[in-house]
């Protein structure tokens, strides 16, 4: 939905289970459509769209764009935002570190997002630029970081993509940008490791091989990759890494990266006791977040504020009782407007300070409200669906 403030504000619908097509717009008809008659009655309202890679292909095929456009028109809905991270199964079996396959190393994850762009060009409203969100690159651990030939073939892929998000510019005078989603654990986990990316990869071989594909001055094409390689900034993944909002801007603004969406959710934080039975308490309350669907990564801190990460909430659990350790910060994606649960907090002072610095700088157009695990939450933090997510809207709008 469009607020007054010049902001989009949407959801993303990879929070609901579809196999396909028709489960897709079952889902929206299902959610979407009742959210907008209490949200946006008399205006167009927005959703960040998840496709996977079937049905990408399958949104391409004969006049089921055009169906799906005009199903989208007689509803008052809108897409400018497409999620292009997941690309298989997102609900209902483990996807763990699946989450990131197939990474930028593939063939297929490059032609899937160009499925998108072309979908995102079918669908953006007239004056509105796009984008598609992605993966960090790949997980962490399938990747030997100190070999520039993976590096070198990661930015040949993306490199692909910015041609073709180029040209269709040129044809059809749409802007779509890729955002790029730092993540715990990921290949790119921190401001600093996406925009060094940027400035020594993208902005140095990148832009000389889009330069030549393209027939572009290098200047050019680093215009052209800046246009056209953004920032998804996701409030949960920042806080997780301990990062403050402001120094992490100010790392993209110095690499001269523009934030293409912030996705706003909110990451458990989980103060420590010094006492070994009080741990043990924190333990069982622990129980129930660590299930078999997604990764729920930890970053643990120290007094002296020295990190150690763990790849899973299970691996965490084994050091509990770590006497150096006050407290973590858990990959899991809890509502925007929950502040504490149980004996837990939620990192939404980092959420906040977010929206205080985007009133105060602009720094994107696009806010995504990022919330999927409801169907994972333990059963005293769920609600109706519909109820819950009208409520992130609420609260958002409110500390807007």
């Amino acid at each position: 939905m469009r607020l007054s403030e010049g902001l989009d504000l949407t959801y993303c619908t990879n929070i609901h289970p579809a196999a396909g097509l028709d489960e897709v717009r079952a889902s929206l008809e299902r959610y979407a459509v009742p959210l907008k008659a209490r949200l946006a009655p008399d205006a167009p309202f927005g959703i960040g769209l998840r496709l996977s890679g079937t049905e990408s292909r399958e949104l391409l095929r004969g006049a089921a764009l055009a169906e799906f456009r005009a199903f989208l028109d007689g509803h008052g809905l809108y897409v400018a935002l497409i999620n292009g991270f997941p690309y298989g199964p997102f609900h209902g079996q483990p996807v763990k570190a699946q989450v990131h396959a197939p990474d930028w190393r593939d063939d297929e994850r490059v032609a899937y997002t160009l499925r998108l762009a072309e979908i995102l060009v079918g669908l953006l409203p007239e004056g509105t630029e796009g984008g598609i969100s992605t993966s960090p690159l790949s997980y962490g651990a399938w990747i030997d970081a100190g070999q520039r030939e993976v590096w070198a073939q990661l930015t040949a892929n993306v490199v692909r993509v910015v041609e073709g998000l180029v040209r269709w510019r040129r044809a059809a005078g749409r802007t779509i940008h890729l955002d790029l989603e730092p993540e715990p654990d990921g290949l790119l986990q921190r401001s600093g490791d996406l925009a060094r990316f940027f400035r020594e990869w993208l902005l140095e071989d990148g832009a000389r091989d889009l330069a030549g594909r393209l027939g572009l001055g290098v200047a050019q094409a680093r215009e052209a990759m800046r246009d056209h390689v953004q920032v998804c900034f996701d409030t949960c993944h920042a806080a997780v890494m301990y990062e403050d909002p402001a120094q992490a801007l100010d790392t993209y603004r110095q690499a001269g990266m523009k934030i293409g969406r912030a996705q706003l959710s909110s990451a458990l934080a989980v103060p420590l006791p010094a006492d070994p039975e009080a741990r043990l308490d924190v333990a069982r309350a622990l129980a129930p977040f660590a299930e078999d669907t997604y990764l729920h990564q930890v970053v643990a801190r120290g007094p002296g504020g020295g990190l150690t990460p763990y790849p899973d909430l299970p691996a965490a659990l084994a050091h509990l009782q770590d006497p150096g350790v006050t407290e973590w910060r858990i990959h899991f994606h809890v509502p925007v407007f929950l502040e504490r649960a149980g004996l837990f907090a939620s990192t939404q002072p980092q959420l906040r300070r977010t929206l205080d610095l985007l009133r105060d700088q602009a720094f994107t157009r696009h806010l995504e409200i990022e919330t999927y695990t409801w169907d994972v939450l333990p059963p005293e933090l769920k609600l109706p669906l519909r109820d819950s997510i009208e409520r992130e809207y609420r609260w958002v709008q409110g500390e807007l």
